[in-house]
């Protein structure tokens, strides 16, 4: 018999972790929605990389984004951004 508290439990195990917003959100979405969100011009002063500044399109940000992490990470970071922002300017959507 096993306690409610035990780790063989995968439904306490999942309702214990924190959701990750980007599970399941392709590289592509994200870039996407940022360009969306703050367009091309304004997200090349808030990260200053070359794919964003100089002919930017999803496909360069892409290629570009699968094989630098630190910029990859950085992007992801001002999505997590965009969210927050996103729910700060209209809380009635996160109900």
């Amino acid at each position: 018999m096993t306690s409610p508290n035990s780790p063989a439990s995968p439904a306490s195990s999942a309702a214990n972790k924190p959701k990750d917003p980007l599970h399941g959100l392709t590289l592509e979405a994200i870039v996407t929605a940022l360009a969306d969100y703050f367009g091309w011009d304004e997200l090349g002063q808030r990260i200053e990389i070359r794919c964003f500044q100089l002919d930017p399109s999803v496909a360069s940000s892409l290629k570009f984004l699968r094989k630098t992490p630190w910029a990859r990470a950085k992007v992801e970071s001002l999505y997590l951004f965009m969210l927050r922002e996103q729910a700060r300017q209209n809380p009635s959507a996160n109900r």
